[in-house]
Order: structure tokens, then sequence, then C-alpha cells
């Protein structure tokens, strides 16, 4: 079919035939044609110099007169191809004539024959007892070719491929396209065959012998001389000898045929005339496969009989056009098994898609007979998403009657932000195939928000289908609950945060001077108590600053008490600010503050944090435009060495503190009585 929906190709006038027909069967008188005509013919066409003369005409017995006179013809003429028939199964052998053999100037005929009695195969060589035999049609080929320098070569790629010029000839296998254990024998290809029956110039053996052929006509090219004549027989089955739209066959000459081979060859080899190319065995599996897919998919997607059968057409009119379009290239793509893939496949997708939709309708019913008889709102969903039962209570609770409702999705009911969390959540179980519940929002028909708690599931019935299962349950009212219940909680934690702000503020104003915010009087004597304690237990010493500034009254009566109070709280400022953070800093009233100093290296070291306050408050202050210049007398006591309790501590610092404004004042002194340690 192939064959004969390409285009037809033009007449390859390298070859002529000399065709021997009925009406010079009669002129002759006798058949096999005698061997003085078959002289005659041959040093006519001889004449006309072709570059090859072939002779499809048995020849291995003398057929008087003219015998000797042939013999002759045999040894003079250099480009003289005769032919022989090998012995084989079908036919039981004829010999070359021995002249033309010993010169290798013969080639076999036979034919490879398919099962249903067509030639779609060519034999180039035969190997008989270990003997190589070339065809008919490859001897007169090479001739031809030997011409413009080609002769025959293994191809590069395989060497076991006959190379030719352009061509490359690759052998048949017994699988190659439809083929399945065909007899591989020999050197096969697949035969291109250029057309039907008139595919070559032609002319009659009467018209030769009578002068009456253009030599141009038969110079330099091939002249095959072989029977046309009907009742001789010699006619074969070819893939043209049947028309398309004609039920008589046409069948084609052994002379055509064997010129067929032969211009297959040498288009090939001169002008690359493409082969017939066949995938390997997997791409040919592949290629069945895509179709059963596509008529699958089309089965599966497209559920109208009327749409598959159309669509079906369709996909095998495609597959028509690319098996041609792939046959113009010179590729013979599978047709058939496609073909029957195609539909074989759409056929068991419809069935299947049949009981699939039958036990659907099983499901439903079934469904809908439980599912009613629950007060719970419950869907039934298929992988599409679509409503597909559902129970009156869903109907009820949406508020939507049930008809509106089948068939559709979330999206046509719900908002987009609310469709798109129930899609999510159905996906979910879907994917997973768990069992999933999951809280969420919608609004119903009439506007009003509800709060639901969503338990999916996935049930499969015996025909596979799959539905998701949902299960809901209002919980409004315990939302509701939940949120006073949280705005509840919000406001007693809002309620302990203020009260413990309020404890807190005032345990500062009990531990705390209001004007400076340093501790207090009270906070003080918990601190030196506690360093004590510590002191105690790490065997290390504590020492106490007692501070009086000098001169504050003077400041308070020149400047009045607001600038005072500015002042005391720039001191405490300062005095923070030069001691560690380990370090107190205390006022006990009036212009009097403390500093203790825990794990203080004994003497020495207080008399170093005593000079680093003098000269920190040595600087001027600068009060509401004001320079004030303020000095300090301090007081030093150790534990353990000046005593062992808060009061005798403090009362040795105060005391100390008033020797050093005895002496002079911006100074310290030391409560030790056995050496005093002083700076001015």
């Amino acid at each position: 079919m192939l064959f004969r929906l390409r285009p037809a190709e033009p007449i390859d006038e390298r070859i002529v035939i000399v065709g021997i027909d009925e009406m010079d069967l009669r002129r002759v008188g006798k058949w096999p044609i005698p061997d003085h005509v078959l002289v005659q013919l041959l040093t006519k066409l001889q004449s006309y110099q072709p570059r090859v003369i072939g002779l499809d005409i048995y020849r291995d017995l003398p057929v008087e007169p003219g015998y000797a006179e042939l013999q002759e013809i045999y040894r003079t003429l250099p480009n003289l191809v005769g032919i022989e028939q090998i012995k084989d199964q079908a036919n039981v052998g004829v010999p070359a004539p021995p002249l033309l053999a010993a010169r290798q100037q013969v080639g076999f005929n036979n034919l490879v024959f398919d099962v249903d009695g067509k030639v779609r195969r060519s034999l180039l060589y035969w190997s008989v007892n270990g003997k190589s035999h070339r065809s008919f049609a490859l001897t007169l080929a090479l001739a031809y070719l030997s011409h413009d320098g080609i002769t025959p070569q293994a191809a590069s790629r395989d060497k076991r491929y006959l190379q030719l010029g352009q061509a490359v000839f690759r052998r048949f296998e017994n699988s190659d396209g439809a083929y399945t254990h065909a007899d591989a024998g020999g050197y096969q290809i697949l035969a291109n065959l250029r057309g039907a029956t008139g595919t070559f110039a032609s002319v009659s053996l009467t018209d030769v012998l009578k002068g009456r052929v253009n030599p141009e006509q038969l110079r330099d090219r091939i002249v095959i001389v072989g029977s046309t004549a009907v009742s001789l027989r010699d006619f074969f089955q070819t893939a043209y000898s049947k028309e398309l739209v004609n039920s008589s066959p046409q069948p084609t000459s052994g002379v055509e045929l064997q010129a067929n081979f032969a211009s297959q060859i040498i288009s090939a080899a001169l002008q690359g005339r493409s082969a017939i190319n066949v995938w390997a065995e997997p791409l040919e599996w592949l290629w069945i496969f895509v179709w059963a897919w596509v008529g699958a998919q089309l089965s599966w997607t497209v559920r109208s009989p009327s749409w598959i059968t159309l669509k079906l057409l369709l996909a095998s009119g495609s597959l028509v056009g690319f098996c041609l379009l792939g046959f113009l290239w010179g590729w013979w793509l599978p047709l058939v098994p496609p073909m029957i893939a195609l539909a074989g496949s759409a056929i068991v997708i419809m069935a299947h898609v049949a009981h699939l939709q039958e036990e659907l309708k099983r499901s439903k019913e079934f469904l809908g007979k439980i599912i009613n008889a629950i007060p719970d709102p419950i869907f039934v969903k298929d992988r599409q998403h679509r409503w597909i039962v559902l129970n009156q209570a869903y109907s009820r609770f949406l508020g939507y009657p049930l008809e509106d409702l089948l068939e559709k999705s979330e999206y046509d009911l719900f908002s987009q932000q609310e469709a798109t969390v129930f899609r999510e959540q159905d996906q979910l179980v879907f994917s997973s195939g768990q069992e999933h519940e999951h809280e969420e929002i919608f609004t119903d028909q009439w506007g009003a928000t509800h709060y639901i708690a969503t338990k999916r599931s996935l049930h499969k019935d015996a025909a596979g289908n799959l539905f998701l299962v949902g299960v809901i349950r209002d919980i409004t009212g315990r939302k509701r609950m939940e949120d006073e219940l949280k705005r509840t909680t919000a406001e007693l934690i809002r309620s302990n945060a203020t009260l413990e702000q309020s404890a807190s503020h005032l345990r500062h104003l009990a531990n705390h001077d209001g004007l400076t915010g340093l501790p207090n009087r009270k906070l003080f004597h918990e601190r030196l108590d506690q360093s004590i304690e510590w002191a105690k237990e790490n065997s290390q010493p504590v020492g106490l600053l007692f501070l009086d500034l000098d001169g504050f009254k003077l400041i308070n009566d020149t400047h009045g008490h607001d600038v005072g109070d500015l002042l005391l709280k720039a001191v405490a400022k300062r005095l923070t600010s030069c001691l560690r953070g380990s370090d107190t800093v205390s006022r006990l009233g009036g212009d009097e503050f403390t500093v203790i100093l825990p794990a203080i290296p004994m003497a020495q070291g207080a008399a170093r944090v005593a000079e680093k306050i003098l000269q920190t408050l040595a600087k001027p202050f600068v009060i509401k435009g004001h320079t004030i210049f303020v000095t300090t007398s301090i007081g030093i006591s150790l534990y353990p060495q000046n005593g062992l309790t808060v009061d005798v501590l403090v009362k040795e610092a105060d005391s100390a503190m008033y020797s050093a404004k005895e002496l002079g004042k911006n100074r310290y002194e030391l409560a030790a009585t056995s050496e005093t340690v002083s700076n001015e």
C-alpha cells in the first residue's frame, strides 16, 4: 500500500529493455529463439555501443541454426552478461553458457518470494558449496558502475555490508519490517522498486532487428533482453501488482523486475537514492506501545463513544500519514501492529471505563443510603474534587438543594480563600492516603460564618474507584467559648502584670532613695549585713566608706534647695560610675553617702577607692548654669579589723569621717588607731 501511495518516480533512462513479446514470437516462429536470431540481435545491439548488454534468456543448450556463431559472439563481446539459475528448493537449476561463465560474465536470476508469492526482496550474492555467485542485476550494475570508477568495497562502519559509491547496502535480517522468521539466506536487500509496469524505456526485438531504434536511445546504457510475452509466463507479483482501485492483478515481467533491481543499485550508488530501511526491533516495539498509549489516552480522556470513534479515526489517519511520510524518506515503519494496538487499547480502556462507571453508580447508591441515616453533614468526592454523594444534613448545613451541589466543587460555592483551604486538605488525604482531621471556616448561603472540624478518609470500591469521604462537625459554639476563655485569660494576665509592676514599684520605693534612686538606709543595712555574711564564709575583707559633702549647707543656702537636690543626684551618678559593679553606693540622708566594698584588698585597696572618689567629686559641677565646686570627707572602716557587726562598722566609719573633717576636709581617714593612712 505504501509503495502504491507514494508519487511515481521518473523513468530511469540508463536502462532500456528489449522485450520479446507475442508479435516477436510469431515472427520468429519458434521458442526458444534460434541461436542465429540471437546472433543478429546481439550484433545489432553492440553496434549501438551500449555500456552493458544483459541477456535474460537461458542459453545452456544449442538451438540450431547458429550455435557456432553465438559462441563466437560470447567470445568477442566483453560487455555481455548472461544468466544462470542456481538450484534451490523450487528449481532444478539452469547453468550459464560456459564461455560467459569462464569469463565471469554471468549472474543468477533466482528470486526470493514472500509467503504471499510476491517479490519484495532481491539477492545480491549467494554462496553455494563455498563458491560465491553474483546476481544478474548486481553483475549488470557493477559493469555499468565500473565506467565511473566505482567498485565493490566493504562498508567502513560494518565490514559485513557492501558499499558502492554513496550507498551502503544493509543486509536483510529475518525480522526486518513486518517479517517474522523469514529466510534471510544469501545477501538479500529489501527491493525498492521504481513503480508499476512501464517504468523503463522499452523496444521490441523486431524493432531492433529492423533498425527502427534510435541509436542514441541505447548508447552508453544497460540494455536487457528478456521475455515480455504473456504466453511464456515469465511474470511475477510485486507490491505494485494490485492497484488501490483495481482488483485485477498487474504482474511484472521478469526482465523488468531485473531492470528494477539493477536500477536500485545504480541509483543508490550514484544519486544516493534511499533504500528501504527498517528500525531495530526495540524501536518498533516502542512505536507500537506509543500508539497503544495514544489509544488508551483517547479513551480515558474522552468518555463519549462518538467522540472516541472520531478521534480514533483521526489518530489512525495520522498513523498512516506518519508511515507514508517515513516511507517517502526510505523508512518502513510498522503500520498494522500499531493500528491494532491503537484500537485494542482504546477498546480495553473503554471496557474498563464502563466497568468503573457501573461500579461507581452502585457505590454511589450504596453510600447514599448509608450516609442519609447519619445526622452529621457528610460528603463524598471523586479524584476531580467533585461532590458525587451528599446526605441531606450536608444540604441543610450549607443551605443549598442537593441537585445544586452534586458534580460541583468547593470553588463553585465558597470564596476563593475558603475553597483553597478545602482543596489543600482534600489533596493532602489523596496524596498521603492517610486519615486526617482539620478545623476550617466556611460561610453558608445566608452569610453566617461556621467553624467546622472535618475528618477525611479514603475509600475504594471493588472496581478500584477512589473516594474521599468527609464527616463534618459544627464546632462554632465550642470555638466561641474557647475565644472567650482566651480573652478572659489574657485580661487576667494583663491584670497580674499590672499588679506585679505595682508591687515591684512599691518594693523599689521602700528600698531606694526617692531623690537619687540609690539604695536607702534600710537596703544599705541589708546589703552590708549580706556582705559580712559572705565575707565570713569566704574569709574575705569588706570595706565601708562613709562620705559627707563639705559645705553642702552653704550651697543650699546660696543657690537654693532645687540646685542642692540636683547636686546630690549628680554626686550619686558620679559615685556609681567610678566604682565596680559589685560595689554598693547608698544615700543615708541629707548629704551622707556610704559605699560597700566587698572583697577589697585590705586598707590599701579601700584607700585607693577613696582617692578615686575624691578626684572624681573634686571636678566642678555645672547645674542650672552655675559652676559648683564641692568636696567630701571620707571615713573608712574594714571588716574584720574595725568590727564584726554592721553597727560597729558604721560607727567606726562615721567616726573616721568626722576625723577627716577636723583634719581639714576633702580627705579620707581610716578607722584604724595604730596607723593612719591619709591623702590630701
